[in-house]
């Protein structure tokens, strides 16, 4: 009776069957969907409250003197963008920053790839390096910083000794302020497994007919390197090169551990990081209004550089598929 009535509307059974699967296929996918956010929500949540909600509080803050121990929040204008300006430290800061990220993150680049290169081509023993040159990205940053604090020692450091015992009078590192930020870079590279995974991903996934056509046409290993390796991992290396650059903007542990852990001690301004000096202003001077605002410039900075890296990159960038 139902597919008599069907197919006096004008319909068929094939297309009344079609009809039910796709209510059911709807009904399955809001589910489906219900069911993700459901397994995202703590994310969700903690985004909200600890992230956008921070965030958009901060924002209230750099507006106003702010007071944690009685909760009075003053609005004061742009009186904490203003003194940004006015303070040469913030500039220090700043400089110091962008010249470590200058120096950090196509050292970084360049060192990870060659690893990445290297466990490429090994065999069975690929796991074990690869267990191995990940483990210094598990050290904890206190213990890291212990442990360069001895080796950049400028009189007793084993880095010092290993350059005396070839004839070179090795530098002050942590004291000579032309020598401070190449110090921390050091310390950096250190843990520079994580974006050697990356790459090693990346180079996984490179056919390798590519590289048996191009030896057959007479390339050789550098011309490979160069026309095929780079081309086929350049999204790895456009991402690697975004997130180092927003991690060396916000640098923190290193050159705290190194230099400012101490009160006591006068830490060279080679060493202020700008991370750094927002710290101090929030939680040891307790100018909260202040580092809100040193905080949203350096959101607005690394939003700018971000910007100039994605349009650049995507001109740059070879994404499989593409013609």
């Amino acid at each position: 009776m139902a597919e008599s009535l069907t197919l006096g509307a004008g319909g068929s059974p094939s297309a009344a069957r079609r009809a039910r699967r796709s209510r059911r296929n709807v009904r399955y996918n809001r589910r489906e969907a219900l069911t993700g956010f459901l397994f995202i929500s703590p994310w969700i949540v903690g985004f909200l409250i600890f992230t956008a909600g921070a965030m958009v509080w901060s924002l209230f803050i750099a507006f106003s003197d702010y007071n944690l121990a009685t909760g009075e929040m003053r609005p004061v204008g742009t009186r904490n963008f203003a003194n940004l300006i006015e303070d040469p430290r913030v500039a220090t800061s700043l400089a110091n920053t962008l010249f470590y990220a200058i120096m950090l993150v196509p050292l970084e680049i360049v060192f990870a790839l060659t690893l990445a290169l290297l466990l490429s081509r090994l065999g069975r023993g690929s796991g074990v390096f690869r267990t191995i040159y990940y483990l210094p990205k598990m050290t904890p940053a206190v213990a890291t910083a212990a442990v360069f604090f001895l080796l950049l020692n400028g009189n007793t450091g084993a880095i010092n000794q290993g350059l005396a015992a070839i004839g070179i009078d090795g530098p002050q590192w942590l004291v000579d302020p032309d020598w401070v930020k190449p110090s921390i870079v050091l310390m950096s590279l250190w843990a520079v497994s994580g974006t050697m995974v990356i790459f090693l991903a990346a180079l996984k996934n490179v056919p390798q007919e590519l590289y048996e056509v191009s030896s057959i046409d007479g390339a050789g290993p550098v011309r490979q390197f160069f026309w095929i390796t780079l081309p086929m991992i350049s999204p790895a290396l456009f991402f690697n090169v975004i997130v180092l650059s927003i991690a060396a903007f916000q640098t923190f542990d290193q050159a705290y551990l190194l230099f400012w852990r101490d009160q006591n001690n006068a830490a060279p301004e080679a060493s202020l990081f700008y991370a750094v000096y927002l710290f101090q202003q929030a939680f040891r001077q307790f100018n909260f209004g202040f580092a809100s605002a040193m905080a949203w410039l350096m959101f607005v900075i690394i939003m700018i550089v971000t910007v100039i890296q994605v349009r650049v990159g995507n001109r740059l960038v070879f994404y499989e598929g593409q013609r």
